[in-house]
């Protein structure tokens, strides 16, 4: 046969930390209290944030927006919520209606056609 020395108990384990969810999804607020760099840090560690909007979008995203998007992450405002998802992680925007207004990527050319200022 061979002389491989091959461990699969260390392989399964190897599997699992592979396979294994990135990150938590986040719920909070969005009202200018938060550090941006919090922001910055939970969507870095791999975390989902879903971040209720209290005042003005652009104003309050915009200390940790470019940050965000610089790793590859996305944001997008949906419904009074700002999604934000770490690299690797894509909003799928396949089941909304395209005349659903209220969806739209923070900083996109899509929010610049509706008038909304980027982020």
């Amino acid at each position: 046969m061979s002389d491989w020395d091959l461990d699969l108990r260390d392989a399964e384990e190897k599997m699992d930390e592979a396979f294994a969810p990135a990150g938590d999804v986040v719920l909070g607020v969005l009202d200018g209290t938060t550090d941006p760099e919090e922001w910055v840090r939970s969507v870095d560690y791999g975390n989902t944030l879903v971040l209720s909007i209290e005042g003005d979008l652009n104003e309050l995203a915009a200390p940790f927006a470019r940050d965000v998007k610089d790793m590859d992450g996305e944001l997008m405002h949906f419904r009074g919520f700002l999604v934000v998802t770490p690299p690797g992680v894509s909003i799928d925007t396949d089941r909304l209606s395209d005349s659903d207004d209220d969806e739209e990527t923070v900083g996109s050319n899509r929010s610049e056609e509706s008038g909304s200022e980027e982020a």
